[in-house]
């Protein structure tokens, strides 16, 4: 494997970065894809074993991406993979699925849906970007309509998977935000590549330390975690860091909103649950949040 030598994509500037159908569309794709990752944990994936779903999840995938791009990380991008390929994966993929085997999906989903808020935080003091008011109101409206959607009363409030979920939430806002500072080098398959090994070699020893390899596994099992690494994975974070690179942070991160909507459809579709009136209220509040906000983004012709 070569260690290729290419020039930096530089990071563009994010008060002018204003997205379009091309570049909303594919970004969106990643967010909706890890929707599908409730339902898949819960019928294909053996229980309670957080850390040995987020290593099959990261380092196959991240071998598979090294293998066809066959180019390492140079120079400064070495330690600056190393701090994104821990948040991104290292710490941010365990976080989520000892999160979701200790909390409901509705207060997941809510807490997730926070994230265009934080990084709208965020973007002023790390980018100097100010997120304009409307998005702003987007996003608030957002996180009220998946909590309407996911939310049910008999809802129980786990510390430890609040406490995991929150931490994500700010784990990937932060990295979120580098990316746009820090830009990308080369290819997307290729960063990518880099984060999800680095990630995964760290959370491989941890699994073994902690969780240990199950005796078996069955064919769901195989197909569950084939499904999250290739499709939720290889797959969705290469179209989500170009979505970085494209559009603006608070638009890129409302993206997200398609997380819950399509966790509440497969829910309905594959595990047959039920919609109340007010879990349709909040699908619309949420989707109409998501619309308006990439259409206020977008420029006028």
């Amino acid at each position: 494997m070569a260690i290729i030598a290419e020039r930096p994509v530089a990071p563009a500037e994010p008060a002018a970065a204003k997205p379009t159908l091309r570049d909303t569309g594919p970004a969106a794709l990643a967010p909706a894809s890890w929707g599908t990752v409730y339902v898949v944990t819960a019928t294909l994936l053996p229980p309670d074993r957080p850390l040995l779903a987020a290593a099959l999840r990261a380092l196959p995938a991240g071998l598979l991406l090294l293998a066809l791009t066959r180019r390492l990380p140079h120079g400064s991008w070495w330690w600056k993979t190393t701090v994104l390929g821990m948040l991104n994966f290292g710490a941010f993929l365990p976080l989520i699925f000892f999160a979701a085997y200790r909390l409901p999906g509705g207060v997941a989903a809510t807490l997730g849906a926070l994230q265009p808020l934080l990084v709208a935080l965020l973007a002023l003091p790390m980018l100097r970007v100010r997120t304009p008011a409307p998005i702003l109101l987007a996003a608030t409206a957002g996180a009220g309509g998946v909590a309407l959607l996911t939310l049910t009363s008999e809802a129980r409030l786990d510390p430890l998977g609040l406490a995991a979920m929150l931490v994500a939430v700010g784990l990937m806002a932060v990295s979120l935000i580098l990316t746009k500072k820090w830009g990308r080098p080369g290819h997307p398959l290729a960063m990518t590549g880099w984060q999800l090994t680095l990630g995964g070699i760290v959370l491989a020893p941890a699994t073994l330390l902690f969780e240990g390899l199950p005796s078996s596994l069955t064919t769901a099992n195989v197909i569950g975690y084939g499904y999250i690494g290739v499709v939720t994975t290889a797959l969705a974070y290469p179209l989500w860091f170009c979505g970085i690179d494209r559009l603006a942070p608070a638009s890129v991160s409302l993206l997200t909103l398609t997380n819950p909507l399509v966790a509440t459809a497969a829910g309905f579709l594959v595990l047959g649950q039920t919609l109340t009136g007010w879990q349709l209220t909040g699908f619309a509040v949420a989707l109409t949040a998501l619309t308006l906000s990439q259409t206020l983004a977008r420029p006028k012709n």
